[in-house]
């Protein structure tokens, strides 16, 4: 239970550090990661659950390095 609780305490503090424009939506992967984490260590879910929620969590750390990767080229770039 600790687990889940400071998973999720860590998920909603990260994104306060991410870029101003994207800021809800890295709140919400967040959210979802920790979630994910917390699904992943109780360990009570099918293979294919498992699978398909593992298969979204890259998806979503794919576009999330995608955005941070456009936040930096802007910076950059100095274009607001």
């Amino acid at each position: 239970m600790k687990g889940i609780i400071a998973a999720l305490a860590l998920g909603l503090a990260l994104p306060a550090f991410a870029d101003r424009g994207d800021t809800n939506k890295d709140i919400k992967d967040a959210t979802n990661d920790a979630v994910d984490t917390a699904k992943d260590k109780l360990g009570t879910d099918s293979g294919t659950a498992k699978a398909k929620r593992h298969a979204k969590k890259a998806a979503r750390d794919t576009k999330r390095k995608a955005r941070h990767t456009r936040n930096n080229v802007k910076r950059d770039l100095g274009v607001k």
